[in-house]
């Protein structure tokens, strides 16, 4: 492959130790891949910072022994509890104290200690064909698909060895020509009260998500106007999660797609599928594992909780107070909570029975406390994740479903068009 006389010099020790590691990490991917070169990119979103074991914690802590500071901006994924409360979640001491020194060692590098999933809620957003490395695969998923910036899916630690050297093997989606779709997912037929329900667009993810895997999908019919960026964001996060995408195209609504034509393949004959209300009913019931109407927990915020959606949480919940039995929690980010807490949302939340945290993952929440049960929640990724990672069984519905819920003590599940 062809290197830069930059990158040469990277690689032979003239940035450092640190860099010339990690520079040798990013030309070994680069090979396996058969990336002609790197491409430089101008900002990470690392999940190095999330404690998954010793290795991962033993290779930043060897970067920082060896002088490592981030070339570009580098933003940091959730952690795995919440850095202001300390030892609410009830982390382990053993595990606390690993996770701090995970999160220590890149803001030694000069990583933004932002701690969230979605960093595009917080003023950080690339640009149309901007050249990004994210991990986290609703953020991945965003920026592909929402923003029309370009990243792959960065895997932990080399997004930390991106973030050292400012470079990424150039393949995959970098390349213009692996950014076109090569399935036609039409939605004629779907009536406006579909398109107005916040609990389709999570849902068509999902099912996008299982039928095509990680390939490319273009969506026709769904009017500019119905949807909004937390649509987006729940559409995305659930195709990732039942499907590892990177990236898809809705018609007349994502930088990409202004018309089919800008973003069909044009070098093969597109598949076209038609999406029914049966299809969105059956991803539905494969997400709803709840087996009677109890109800222990309501989780939103998976991805982080959007402005817009406190606001929407508010308007459900005013006049109200959650059942003593039902744990009520919402996840954001720490720059949207210090706004929530400007507007004084987080107090009055909390008079209704509902605790805000940040930092953290709401998937972590049930490990650290041991608990098990019926979770509902307004995200499709939590409710598809939840049992296999904590044990509970998910219920979902829309985020005035989980306020009812909670507030009744036992699981409502409302009307909705599609359901058989």
């Amino acid at each position: 492959m062809r290197l830069t006389g930059y990158e040469k010099r990277m690689r032979d020790g003239e940035r450092g130790a640190a860099a010339a590691m990690a520079m040798s990490v990013i030309v070994e991917l680069a090979e396996a891949v058969d990336a002609p070169q790197l491409v430089e990119i101008t900002h990470v979103h690392t999940d190095s910072g999330f404690y998954l074991g010793d290795a991962g914690l033993e290779f930043v802590e060897h970067l920082v022994r060896l002088g490592g500071r981030v070339a570009v901006p580098t933003s940091m994924n959730n952690t795995s509890y919440d850095i202001a409360r300390g030892g609410v979640y009830g982390v382990p001491d053993g595990l606390l104290q690993k996770i701090k020194r995970l999160e220590q060692a890149h803001l030694a590098m000069g990583a933004l200690g932002s701690w969230t999933c979605a960093p595009y809620q917080d003023n950080i957003l690339p640009g149309l064909r901007e050249n990004v490395a994210w991990s986290e695969s609703n953020a991945i998923v965003y920026a592909n698909s929402i923003l029309g910036a370009r990243t792959n899916r960065t895997g932990d630690l080399v997004d930390i060895c991106c973030a050292l050297t400012g470079r990424a093997p150039k393949s995959g989606l970098y390349l213009e020509e692996n950014r076109k779709a090569k399935y036609l997912v039409d939605l004629e037929g779907f009536s406006g009260d579909i398109f107005a329900d916040p609990r389709f667009y999570p849902l068509l993810g999902y099912f996008i998500g299982n039928r095509f895997g990680n390939s490319i999908v273009a969506v026709s019919g769904i009017p500019r106007r119905a949807v909004n960026l937390d649509d987006l964001k729940g559409f995305g996060a659930a195709a990732a999660s039942s499907g590892a995408t990177a990236l898809f195209h809705l018609e007349g609504i994502t930088p990409e797609a202004i018309t089919l034509d800008s973003c069909l393949d044009q070098s093969v004959e597109v598949e076209r599928h038609a999406v029914t209300l049966e299809d969105i009913w059956q991803s539905e019931e494969l997400l709803w594992t709840a087996e009677k109407d109890d109800l222990d927990w309501v989780g939103l915020g998976c991805p982080h909780f959007s402005k817009a959606e406190f606001r929407t949480l508010l308007q459900c919940v005013r006049g109200k107070k959650i059942n003593g039995n039902v744990f009520f929690t919402v996840f954001t980010s720490r720059e949207i909570l210090k706004w929530a807490r400007r507007e004084g949302l987080v107090d009055e939340l909390r008079e209704y029975g509902i605790e805000v945290y940040c930092d953290g993952c709401l998937l972590l929440y049930p490990n650290y406390l041991k608990s098990s049960g019926t979770m509902m929640t307004n995200s499709v990724k939590a409710a598809n994740y939840i049992h296999s990672q904590a044990g509970f069984k998910a219920a979902y519905g829309s985020i005035g479903d989980c306020v009812a819920s909670a507030v009744e003590g036992r699981i409502l599940r409302s009307g909705v068009p599609w359901r058989m």
